[in-house]
């Protein structure tokens, strides 16, 4: 590629993750301090973008992929999700924010593939060159949360203002980006699409065990997702966001470490590591506080390089592994369906009500709360044990 060509895709990438991290993190400490939420509300607010995950390959698949240019559509998808957004920081009452966050989630969350399309369009070697694009939106999600410790908006609804400027500026650039037309039309299906075309992996008993297990797993993945902000900053920690990106930082470096130990250790300790970090970060957060333990938090928030890599890119490794060529981007899109689609709807309703049980006397007891996902953790991790007999040496399931 050009370096003209390399600096306007990693700008994109940036723009489109730092849209995401302005809002998402501290989504639910906003809903507390002014929608005065209950555990219940917030987590249907989280569940929206499970919704959105689930609808999404079937707007970009059967419509967007078919009917429009990619670049363009991007454009028009984030101007209109600034608008969102600005009405988002304005709304007053939870039942009006819940819709204005699944409208905007219905029209971001086809921009994630559209942003993939427009750059994997350009590359001459994308398994090679798209990660070193792709890290630019982690770059992204980091800088959002920098920025918003910085200006000092955790609490406020500029982070709302930040994401909506931010999504208008890409709405306006994503036209300029390089020119991605549709492809030529074939004959799709709702089946394909979804990736249900790949349930054959499911005849191999392994894959199997990982694939409930990857839907389970997404239930402790939504209690931070959805509550971890509004926990620490309850702990009494400055600037909770900013320090929460250290969370994106080891993310970046982990991935790192997982080509040289996916073809050495093999899978099934992969997947271990991954999971034992579930249940160690939860008990970290259970235990930790900002009096003698504050270390313990901040284990918490680092532990998800490790609990997001090793679980779920060693998964997404895993499932490229067995696949044969017929129904690997099905076999993708299966796993993204179950686990951000309806593993994560799961999660954020389950995280939900358990938060606003344990809301006593208008306090969240945040250690019987993280007790939960740590015994859910902990189920999954010992069914894995029990359960998974992979060997080192992958089959392709045919």
């Amino acid at each position: 590629m050009k370096p003209k060509t390399i600096t306007i895709l990693s700008s994109m990438m940036f723009l489109q993750y730092f849209i995401w991290g302005s809002w998402y993190v501290t989504m639910g400490t906003y809903m507390t301090e002014f929608l005065k939420s209950t555990g219940i509300q917030i987590g249907a607010a989280y569940s929206a973008l499970a919704i959105a995950t689930m609808i999404s390959p079937f707007f970009v698949g059967m419509i967007a992929d078919r009917f429009f240019a990619a670049q363009r559509l991007m454009g028009v998808l984030h101007t209109g999700g600034a608008i969102l957004l600005f009405f988002a920081a304005k709304v007053e009452n939870n039942a009006a924010f819940y819709w204005i966050i699944l409208l905007y989630s219905l029209v971001y969350m086809p921009t994630i593939a559209l942003s993939n399309s427009v750059a994997f369009r350009q590359m001459s070697d994308p398994g090679k060159q798209f990660p070193y694009i792709r890290v630019f939106g982690t770059f992204g999600w980091i800088v959002a949360g920098l920025m918003i410790g910085l200006l000092g908006i955790e609490k406020t609804p500029f982070t709302f203002y930040m994401a909506a400027l931010v999504s208008g500026m890409l709405g306006l650039f994503s036209f300029i980006l390089p020119d991605t037309p549709p492809q030529a039309p074939k004959a799709v299906s709702a089946r394909s699409v979804s990736g249900f075309d790949a349930l054959l992996l499911f005849r191999d008993r392994p894959y199997l065990i990982f694939f409930i297990s990857a839907i389970l797993v997404c239930i402790p993945l939504s209690f931070y997702f959805g509550f971890a902000n509004l926990f620490l900053n309850q702990a009494g920690m400055q600037n909770a966001a900013g320090k929460m990106v250290m969370g994106q930082i080891s993310e970046a470096v982990f991935i790192l470490a997982i080509p040289f130990l996916f073809n050495r250790i093999g899978v099934k300790y992969m997947l271990l590591i991954g999971m034992s970090a579930w249940l160690l970060r939860y008990l970290c957060f259970a235990y930790g506080n900002m009096d003698t333990n504050v270390w313990m938090l901040y284990t918490g928030i680092i532990l998800h390089g490790i609990c997001y890599d090793f679980f779920f890119v060693t998964g997404y490794m895993y499932t490229e592994k067995k696949s044969n060529e017929r129904i690997k981007n099905a076999a993708q899109g299966l796993f993204t369906f179950v686990t951000y689609g309806l593993g994560m709807f799961i999660g954020t309703w389950i995280s939900g009500f358990v938060t606003t049980h344990y809301f006593v006397n208008d306090e969240y007891l945040w250690k019987n709360i993280w007790f939960v996902p740590a015994y859910i953790a902990l189920a999954v991790l010992f069914s894995f044990i029990f359960f998974f007999r992979e060997k080192k040496q992958i089959d392709v399931v045919e």
